[in-house]
């Protein structure tokens, strides 16, 4: 257990962030499950730039790895564009 006043800070900072950053790649993850989930391509291109923009703000945060946010972008493009 923490001994010092700054590491019992550092160990409920934690805390939080961890919360937070289980919330935001959560609910990435849910916005990915409905987009491979739509069959209406203007529906998924509605979606599209929200998604986008979401796994841009993990990766700059390093929640998620920035060649995964490139990876995952690149393959839901792929599949809206081939609705």
């Amino acid at each position: 257990m923490a001994n010092h006043k700054s590491s019992e800070k550092r160990i409920r900072q934690i805390e939080v962030r961890k919360e937070n950053n289980k919330y935001y790649a959560k609910t990435t993850r849910n916005a990915l499950k409905t987009i491979r989930g739509l069959s209406n391509k203007e529906e998924a291109a509605v979606l599209l730039p929200k998604l986008t923009s979401m796994l841009d703000k993990l990766a700059k945060k390093n929640i998620i790895h920035k060649k995964k946010a490139s990876n995952l972008k690149s393959s839901i493009v792929k599949l809206v564009s081939s609705l």
